[in-house]
């Protein structure tokens, strides 16, 4: 238990990705979250983060979010920089977007 406090505490700054684009209707609707950690040494970096977004629990609620453009989304986008309390959050993989960072 000690070690991943450790990890958390010295983990550094993060970048919070939120992609949205329409739905069928024409509303926006998010397409898919990730975060991914800024790199401290010197020099061009990419990196991959894979993007999820949440998911209904149940087949009514999957229909009434579809049928009302209205979609399961995070409000806080503390839940995917830290991860808690997601394990109880049912998500789907939804692709990958590549970032580029050049640190000085």
């Amino acid at each position: 238990p000690g070690t991943s406090l450790i990890s958390a505490l010295f983990a550094g700054p993060q970048i919070v990705v939120s992609v949205y684009g329409p739905d069928f209707f024409g509303n926006d609707v998010v397409r898919g979250y990730g975060a991914v950690h800024v790199p401290f040494t010197p020099g061009r970096h990419t990196r991959t983060i894979a993007m999820f977004v949440p998911e209904s629990t149940s087949r009514l609620q999957k229909f009434t979010s579809w049928f009302t453009g209205r979609r399961p989304e995070f409000t806080d986008p503390r839940v995917v920089a830290q991860g808690e309390g997601r394990e109880v959050t049912r998500v789907r993989s939804q692709g990958f977007v590549t970032i580029s960072f050049n640190v000085v």
